[in-house]
């Protein structure tokens, strides 16, 4: 069984993953999750990325978690400010081989309709991430979250349809591509996600945010196999700082 195999998570994801400096991001509130699901040793986190975004130097350079004290081993993920599955594909095989990669926790999706592709050809992207992932190691698992309520979607419907419509593919993707060797489980959407509370600028997510979304993989991950249990919210080191009100899909 693979919690008895020490498993060993990668976070992939766009802005609302790699986070920004003085936050503590939903990566270490599932970090805290697995922490109590699996006991500290009994679990792995890996990736070949660790910083966070840093708005003033336009780049991912910043170490300011909003606590300091996050593992250092814990802060790995391959996650990117503007990146999508569009960037992720070509990159995830590499990541998935050197970091020994089982399980990967997926959150893409709204950078790619904003910026790069339309649904369709987001959803082939998808397909070539989990061939990717998957021929560097075979029995790679994933968590796969569909693209959540976002101000834009709100602010402009034929943006909304889209999202809709590749939440829709992505779901029939994953059922179509997975395997008893190699599952895909489609995450629920985080429960009661509110953009005016749950985000600081109608899209990436503030304290109460990124609970929701560590809830929604922790759920999943109880719901397909079993592990840990249901989300609860440990009490975080570190004061947040989210200043930064923006508006529609940023990069």
């Amino acid at each position: 069984m693979m919690a008895a195999m020490r498993p060993r998570f990668m976070f992939v994801g766009d802005s609302m993953t790699i986070g920004s400096a003085g936050e503590h991001t939903w990566r270490y509130r599932m970090w805290q999750h697995l922490e109590a699901s699996f006991g500290p040793g009994g679990y792995a986190v890996v990736g070949p990325r660790t910083a966070l975004y840093d708005h003033e130097a336009g780049a991912p350079v910043s170490t300011a978690y909003a606590d300091p004290a996050f593992p250092a081993q814990a802060r790995a993920h391959l996650a990117g400010w503007g990146e999508g599955w569009l960037h992720m594909a070509p990159v995830v095989g590499e990541a998935v081989a050197a970091g020994r990669a089982d399980v990967l926790l997926v959150s893409l999706g709204l950078i790619d309709l904003g910026f790069y592709t339309n649904s369709d050809q987001t959803a082939r992207n998808v397909r070539a991430f989990v061939a990717a992932a998957r021929a560097a190691n075979p029995d790679v698992r994933a968590v796969l979250l569909p693209v959540i309520p976002n101000v834009r979607a709100e602010e402009e419907p034929p943006f909304a349809a889209e999202c809709a419509r590749f939440n829709g593919l992505l779901a029939a993707v994953a059922a179509e591509l997975s395997t008893p060797r190699s599952p895909l489980v489609l995450a629920d959407p985080p429960a009661g996600y509110d953009l005016r509370t749950d985000t600081y600028d109608g899209t990436h997510p503030g304290p109460s945010g990124e609970h929701k979304l560590a809830a929604a993989f922790a759920g999943a991950l109880h719901r397909a196999w079993g592990w840990g249990g249901p989300y609860r919210p440990a009490h975080p080191r570190g004061a947040q700082k989210c200043t930064r009100r923006l508006s529609g899909v940023t990069r």
